[in-house]
């Protein structure tokens, strides 16, 4: 088969691979029908996640159809449409009982790895490095699914690819980044990052019923997209985040603040931004947390700090200080895809979001390396990149 691999920095090709096969009792087999290039994936591609090798194939936005089962699988047939979560999740360890996917205790077959690097093993993911199990990712035309009885999203005929496919992460991930706001009514929610996820947060912060959301990024084509979902959008290159922050909310900062942006923050005109890209590249520091910083920053005292952007080592220089006399609350981590998905794919069924709105460029597997560039580049207005193989 055909699937897009990683053979080193900025150098993703699409090879001619083995076709996956059934392993253990709860596998599956799926035939791609939709995949995606996800910001997470620009992680990989600059070689800013650990334990990557020469030969993975990537992704870990993807659907498709059943085309075999293990022999433990019974609630899947051939032909069903699926949506894959990113996260991989056997359903009977303690935290996917409590509804903690993305920490299954099961999933991750480089446990031992991971406990080392983390303290404690998170699940496993697909196409997403070796720490985290070292699955072969979907973008791809056919993907073995592990646990597939129990990590698979079930599509309605109603439904098509498009609306579908960002079920399974950036969905979701913006979803839980508002859920875990704890959003009133009277809330000003602020999100840095309007790329895919930001969108996805804005969207869900207004369904969640925030009285203001506000929309921060530089490039145009996603301020206007943050605009049409109804959101106040600032332009961090052409006017300062906390003036305009302070100016919108009468001095108090937003009560909720989202970071959409994670590793690796662009705000190269302030002084942090450009020591951190220094400290990066002198392996002093291994993320870019611009972002995390201002937010900290700039949200009112009692405030609520949302991180589902990636972080993949260490950072330097947070005020945790100024956090903690704050009284801030942190949340964050991978999504817990699982535990949103029956609600989402409701809410999309009946019309209340269509995520296709985020697509601005659909293209062929073998046009994938190219896409990664374009994507990266945030050339031709790109905001999310919907891969056919």
């Amino acid at each position: 088969m055909k699937a897009l691999v990683w053979h080193g920095k900025q150098d993703i090709r699409c090879d001619q691979v083995p076709d996956p096969e059934i392993e253990e009792p709860r596998d599956a087999i799926i035939k791609v029908t939709s995949c995606a290039i996800c910001g997470s994936d620009l992680h990989l591609f600059h070689n800013y996640i650990p334990a990557m090798k020469p030969g993975d194939i990537v992704g870990h936005e993807m659907m498709g159809e059943v085309v075999e089962t293990g022999s433990a699988v019974t609630n899947l047939r051939k032909g069903e449409r699926v949506v894959i979560p990113f996260t991989i999740n056997c359903d009977e360890c303690d935290q996917c009982r409590r509804g903690n996917y993305s920490l299954c205790e099961k999933s991750n077959r480089n446990g031992k790895l991971a406990d080392t690097a983390f303290g404690h093993r998170t699940a496993g993911l697909f196409g997403y490095t070796h720490l985290t199990g070292g699955y072969a990712g979907g973008q791809a035309e056919y993907l073995r699914v592990p646990f597939a009885d129990a990590t698979h999203i079930k599509v309605p005929d109603s439904m098509t690819d498009e609306q579908a496919l960002f079920l399974g992460d950036i969905f979701p991930t913006g979803w839980q980044a508002a859920v875990q706001c704890d959003i009133r009514r009277t809330d000003v929610v602020a999100i840095w990052g309007a790329g895919p996820v930001g969108q996805m947060a804005i969207r869900s912060a207004i369904l969640l019923g925030a009285d203001k959301v506000i929309s921060i990024d530089r490039l145009p084509e996603r301020l206007s997209m943050s605009e049409a979902a109804g959101a106040i959008t600032i332009n961090f290159e052409d006017e300062s985040v906390v003036e305009r922050l302070n100016e919108l909310t009468g001095g108090k900062g937003p009560d909720k603040c989202i970071d959409c942006v994670g590793m690796e923050a662009h705000a190269t005109s302030h002084l942090d931004s450009m020591l951190d890209r220094v400290k990066q590249a002198t392996m002093m520091e291994s993320d870019r947390p611009h972002v995390l910083r201002e937010m900290i920053y700039v949200c009112r005292g009692g405030g609520v700090l949302s991180i589902p952007g990636v972080y993949g080592g260490l950072v330097d220089k947070i005020p945790f200080g100024m956090a903690m006399n704050k009284g801030l609350t942190w949340r964050m981590g991978q999504t817990h895809v699982r535990r949103w998905t029956d609600d989402l794919t409701r809410r999309i069924d009946e019309g209340q979001i269509d995520p296709s709105f985020v697509i601005t460029h659909t293209a062929s597997l073998e046009e994938g390396p190219g896409m990664y560039r374009i994507f990266e580049q945030k050339q031709d207005s790109c905001v999310k990149v919907m891969l056919k193989p």
